[in-house]
């Protein structure tokens, strides 16, 4: 028990420290303060850093070095897959307030509104740099300037650039050929209403192949608990013996890269 407390704390410990931002002081609330307006955010107490460094050293005192080693890699890896989570997450959310906007921006150029009040009402339906760009979009139609330049100008920002540039190449045409605006953003609205549902089709596939993937990643656990309940020890085998201690290495790391080979193999699969 004392060394899986051990490794556990371990764990903590690197995730927390490498979650530290390179500028600044240690802060707990750093993470949601990135969320919110900077007159909204509340000051957050500073955690002293060497508390952490402190842990650190007395959880390898306590553990040894090999089980540290395999906390910060497995720390490591869960910190990696967090924040593509949370790529994944805001692309989603970026990639459904684009499809909103462009349904409310046709609409509003339906009704007669002007384009600076069609962009500004389709930018408070958005999210990130389409908002972003929205927003400027509306700025340069009330004062005459440049439409689709500033909605280009954050394509590479943006998770769906295809999108900002389509949007911008509309504008453009229909400003120099006098085409309808509104039917050109309705049909990029259409195209991105079956990319979405196409996209939906394409995870519902990928669930089975995941679902077994982590269930064989977790099997190796359910060994453990099974030769514990039968009054083996395979903990003190892995943790305390050399043959116990490759075994562990060499049986993390291929469970390892499976996940990764897995996930690869999903990613290639997914739409962009």
């Amino acid at each position: 028990m004392t060394v899986l407390l051990a490794a556990t704390l371990a764990g903590a410990a690197v995730g927390v420290l490498l979650a530290v931002p390179r500028t600044g002081p240690l802060r707990l609330a750093d993470v949601t303060a990135t969320s919110r307006p900077r007159a909204a955010r509340q000051p957050a107490r500073a955690l002293p850093l060497g508390w952490l460094v402190l842990v650190a050293g007395l959880v390898a005192t306590l553990a040894g070095p090999v089980v540290v080693g395999l906390a910060v890699v497995a720390g490591l890896g869960l910190l990696r897959v967090r924040a593509r989570r949370r790529r994944d997450a805001q692309a989603g959310r970026e990639r459904a307030g684009a499809l909103q906007a462009c349904g409310v921006l046709a609409g509003e150029l339906a009704t007669g509104r002007t384009p600076a009040e069609a962009l500004a009402a389709a930018a408070g339906v958005a999210c990130g740099p389409v908002q972003a760009a929205l927003h400027a979009g509306a700025s340069a139609a009330e004062l005459g300037g440049d439409v689709p330049g500033a909605l280009a100008a954050q394509a590479e920002r943006s998770a769906v650039p295809g999108v900002l540039r389509s949007l911008a190449a509309c504008w453009q045409v229909c400003a120099q050929s006098g085409g309808g605006l509104s039917a050109a953003v309705l049909r990029l609205e259409e195209g991105l209403g079956d990319e979405a549902a196409q996209r939906r089709r394409v995870e519902a596939e990928l669930a089975g192949p995941r679902a077994t993937a982590a269930l064989l990643a977790v099997l190796p656990g359910g060994g453990l608990l099974l030769a514990a309940g039968i009054g083996a020890d395979p903990l003190h085998v892995l943790l305390e013996t050399r043959v116990g201690l490759v075994c562990l290495v060499l049986g993390l790391g291929l469970d390892g890269l499976g996940l990764l080979w897995t996930d690869r193999l999903v990613r290639r699969v997914r739409p962009p």
